[in-house]
C-alpha cells in the first residue's frame, strides 16, 4: 500500500502558463533587481567622480528609495512564485483520503428526534 492512494480514472489537466512563469522567475529577479539598483549605483559612480555633483541627502534619499521598490519587488516576485506553484500542485493528480468507516451509527442523529412542535401564540 502507498502512501498516497490516486484517485482512479482522473485524468491530469497539461502543463500551462504556470510553468513558463516558473522558468522565468529567476530571470525576471535578476534582472529587475539589478534595473532597480542601478539609479542608486550611478549615483554613487557620479559623486565619486564628482564629488560636488551631489548632496548626501539627495544620495540617501534614492538610495532608501531604491531599496524599498527593491523590497516590493522581491515581493511581488515571490508572490507570482507562490501562486504559480499552487496552480501547479492543483492541477496534479487527485488523491483520495483513507476511509473511515463508522461502524456503531446505523441512521444521523437527526432522523432519530421527533419534529419540533410548534405552538402558536395566544394573546
Amino acid at each position: 500500500m502507498s502512501a498516497f492512494n490516486r484517485l482512479p480514472g482522473f485524468v491530469e489537466t497539461p502543463p500551462g502558463l504556470e510553468r513558463r512563469v516558473l522558468r522565468l522567475l529567476p530571470k525576471v529577479l535578476i534582472l529587475g533587481s539589478l534595473l532597480l539598483v542601478a539609479p542608486w549605483l550611478m549615483g554613487r559612480v557620479v559623486s565619486m567622480s564628482d564629488p560636488e555633483s551631489a548632496t548626501v541627502s539627495q544620495l540617501s534619499t534614492v538610495g532608501i528609495y531604491c531599496i524599498s521598490l527593491l523590497l516590493l519587488h522581491w515581493t511581488a516576485v515571490l508572490t507570482g512564485a507562490i501562486a504559480a506553484f499552487i496552480v501547479m500542485v492543483m492541477k496534479g493528480p487527485a488523491y483520495v483520503a483513507d476511509a473511515y468507516s463508522l461502524d456503531e451509527v446505523d441512521t444521523p442523529v437527526s432522523a432519530k428526534r421527533p419534529p419540533i412542535q410548534w405552538r402558536s401564540r395566544k394573546p
